[in-house]
């Protein structure tokens, strides 16, 4: 993403969170969404619990600025961090009504420090901070007069577009601010927070997503589609053309159907103007889909260079970066292997990257005629390059993961492919992996 912040998925930056703040938290369940409209604020909010023992609160270092796609966590975090810190946390909802009266952030300020004189400390959270005019020049100025004061407030502020947020607002933030981003949910991280079985996980992040408040939704297809448009896609594309950026909405529009249609694809610049329905240079394809980017819709993968090696100008890879956005806006759901297999592998690949992208690894791909690998991973993980290979494949169409091993020996090379089919791999001298136990990995 734009912000080069940490990419983390929730079960971390709880974590991180906690240590900042010195708020130590057992891990409880989300009990399954009961209805009620598609927002964030909906979703349920007794997963941390405060333990009996709790760590003293450090000074406040740097403001926790956290970003991340619509529905996945960040209101329900900093909820609970309200209600865990107790008195000294200060609430704010920065996209209320009440957030747009005179002087609003002036007595928000005045309270929060009236609070960290009171009780030694205080803990401001300040949810989609970024609706504020002027936010940043605001929070910095707010933030030197607490210090210079030495009055202790922590503040941890969220915000669910790097559009709004810009690289002007890092420059003002500078040293003062520590960037988080909190990507899609993980199996494991559903398997955690809902009590359901890995296998049951692992279908919801490839077939609808792994959107918390859809979770009692699965069995409904209306429902759970409704809030996935309602609730992320048309919220997201709206703040896009709303920020004035776009000039040309329908072309957006336009532009996202054809990413959603193409995961796990390479397509020239080239290719996705052909499509569209109405003239548009090569310049504008290429900013929408930077601005796409940073929505947290899709990501536009590199091809891999090697370290020192000069990066050539090539097509980006698409992922959509959850597979709940394909299912939203495809009418013929989840491919079967029997039915449209090829659909069906581009889906569970496109599922395996964004698993791999969210959990804040580097993902690029590699293409060399007649050449190719669908990923290539750094990280955490280690330095990995996988071919996705559901469904029935032979020797010959893993030239390019041994073609890619020859020329790079220091990645390990996978196979990812369905349960029972690692015969084939094995016997061209390649480890297999099943996809699904991919997808059920540890997240960051």
């Amino acid at each position: 993403m734009s912000l080069d912040g940490l990419r983390l998925d929730y079960a971390r930056v709880r974590e991180l969170l906690r240590e900042r703040l010195g708020v130590g938290f057992a891990v409880g369940r989300f009990a399954p969404d009961a209805g009620g409209p598609p927002s964030e604020s909906a979703l349920p909010v007794t997963l941390i619990r405060p333990r009996a023992r709790r760590a003293a609160a450090p000074p406040p270092r740097r403001i926790l600025m956290l970003t991340g796609a619509r529905q996945v966590g960040k209101s329900t975090l900093l909820t609970e961090l309200s209600r865990d810190v107790g008195a000294r946390a200060l609430y704010a909802a920065c996209d209320g009504a009440e957030a747009a009266t005179p002087g609003y952030w002036e007595r928000l300020w005045a309270r929060a420090e009236e609070l960290a004189e009171e009780h030694g400390s205080s803990v401001l959270l300040l949810d989609e901070v970024s609706q504020v005019g002027n936010w940043a020049e605001r929070l910095k100025t707010e933030w030197d007069h607490a210090r210079r004061r030495r009055l202790e407030v922590h503040v941890v502020a969220t915000a669910s577009s790097a559009l709004r947020i810009g690289s002007n607002a890092r420059q003002l933030l500078g040293p003062r601010a520590e960037w988080l981003e909190l990507g899609q949910w993980s199996a494991r991280g559903l398997v955690e927070a809902f009590g359901v079985s890995l296998d049951e996980a692992v279908d919801s992040v490839v077939r609808l997503g792994a959107y918390p408040g859809t979770v009692g939704m699965r069995h409904d297809y209306a429902r759970w589609c409704a809030y996935v448009r309602d609730g992320v896609i048309e919220p997201a594309l709206g703040e896009i053309m709303a920020l004035g950026v776009v000039r040309r909405p329908a072309l957006l529009r336009q532009l996202f159907a054809l990413c959603v249609a193409s995961p796990a694809e390479v397509v020239a610049l080239q290719k996705l103007r052909a499509q569209l329905q109405e003239p548009a240079a090569l310049a504008t394809v290429a900013q929408y889909l930077r601005l796409l980017e940073e929505a947290y819709l899709v990501v536009a993968l590199d091809k891999y260079a090697p370290r020192g090696g000069r990066r050539r100008a090539a097509p980006p890879k698409i992922v959509v970066l959850s597979n709940a956005l394909l299912g939203a806006t495809d009418p013929r759901g989840f491919p079967t292997r029997a039915d449209d297999p090829d659909r069906r592998r581009a889906w569970i690949a496109n599922a395996c990257l964004a698993h791999a992208w969210g959990s804040g690894q580097r993902v690029t791909y590699w293409r060399e005629e007649p050449f190719e690998v669908d990923a290539v991973i750094e990280g955490s993980w280690g330095k990995l390059v996988v071919a996705v290979r559901p469904g029935s494949y032979d020797a010959p169409s893993l030239r390019g993961l041994r073609e890619f091993s020859r020329r790079f020996p220091r990645y390990i090379a996978k196979v990812l492919c369905d349960e029972g089919e690692q015969h084939v791999a094995e016997r061209a001298g390649l480890e297999a992996l099943p996809w699904r136990r991919f997808v059920g990995l540890e997240g960051s």
